[in-house]
């Protein structure tokens, strides 16, 4: 049996998106009353319910978790994936993996096939084209289709799903509290990441930390020879004495610059990076780094998933865990 009306055709009726009829039926703050109002009659009046056949693959599980991967390359995701590896093993799931390169028609295509009923629910890392574009009407998809759906790493999106992240912004407020009571004033800080949620957290994060006194000094750019120029205006230019770098892009620019330049680390410059401690370990001078704890984040990923398909949350309660990252010091911020 086919249901009356679909989210789609809900939005179209409605001249609102997806994730707008998504939301007013959330009853998600961000809908006008008015708005949510106009679209829960609509659906009374249509009969809307989500898509029955989800519904009943749901009452006859898979067995099978579909997990969306923006960028293999980095090590900090394929860490997440041994996470959740492991506590599907434990629940004798298995573990569909999907890689979206942060394309967003690359995901657009795997949510597609992941609402044919292959598995029993979804863990995504946004793609990073998706946030810059805002286009979420995809992942709202999965929603109309009732699919459990858990957001990792990248998670400051209005959805209504369960989600699990780290500590962005009280990361890099710590780290820069860090030297400013060392007495370290003229700090930096360079972003390859700076258009998506994450990378705007640590920027706020250092922002707050920085009185009026202190001058804000950033190199930000996605494109990686800009981004070259501006951390070398920084380094070498203003003489920055401490960097704080969002990603590994800048952070492994930053680290050339300073060779190339003869600026000593950490004696004249102090390096913090978002780079994996397999990285951070092996460069010269090895640089301190925010450990984000990806395993943890899997794993916790995983049993928010298995609770929600197990009943334990409330159907219009959703769960944020957030998990507190670690300021690892190794050579670059030695004093």
């Amino acid at each position: 049996m086919k249901s009356k009306i679909t989210l789609k055709e809900l939005a179209k009726l409605l001249n609102v998106s997806v994730s707008t009829v998504s939301k007013a039926l959330h009853d998600s703050p961000e809908i006008s009353p008015k708005t949510a109002e106009r679209v829960k009659e609509l659906a009374k009046l249509h009969n809307y319910r989500p898509n029955p056949v989800a519904v009943n693959l749901k009452r006859s599980k898979t067995g099978t978790i579909g997990v969306v991967i923006p960028n293999i390359s980095n090590s900090f995701f394929a860490r997440v994936l041994s996470g959740i590896e492991a506590q599907a093993q434990e629940q004798n799931q298995q573990v569909i993996t999907y890689i979206s390169n942060e394309s967003l028609e690359r995901e657009k295509q795997i949510c597609d096939m992941l609402t044919s009923g292959l598995v029993d629910g979804v863990l995504i890392a946004i793609a990073e084209e998706t946030h810059k574009k805002k286009e979420y009407d995809h992942l709202f998809s999965l929603v109309d289709y009732d699919i459990p759906l858990v957001i990792y790493d990248r998670i400051n999106v209005e959805i209504p799903a369960d989600k699990v992240g780290v500590d962005d912004e009280q990361s890099f407020y710590d780290a820069t509290n860090y030297f400013l009571e060392r007495g370290i004033k003229n700090i930096g800080i360079a972003s390859a990441i700076h258009h998506v949620g994450i990378g705007k957290l640590r920027i706020k994060g250092y922002e707050k930390a920085l009185s009026s006194e202190n001058e804000q000094q950033m190199a930000c750019s996605t494109d990686p020879a800009l981004l070259r120029s501006k951390i070398h205006n920084l380094i070498a230019n203003n003489k920055v004495e401490a960097l704080l770098c969002t990603d590994f892009e800048s952070t492994i620019l930053a680290t050339r610059i300073a060779y190339e330049e003869k600026i000593k680390v950490p004696e004249q410059l102090k390096l913090i990076g978002y780079i994996s401690k397999e990285i951070a370990e092996y460069l010269t001078p090895s640089i301190s780094y925010i450990e984000q704890h990806p395993v943890e984040i899997g794993s916790t990923a995983m049993q928010l998933l298995n609770n929600r398909l197990e009943g334990k949350y409330a159907p219009e309660q959703f769960k944020e865990s957030i998990i507190a990252t670690s300021l690892m010091h190794l050579e670059s911020t030695k004093f």
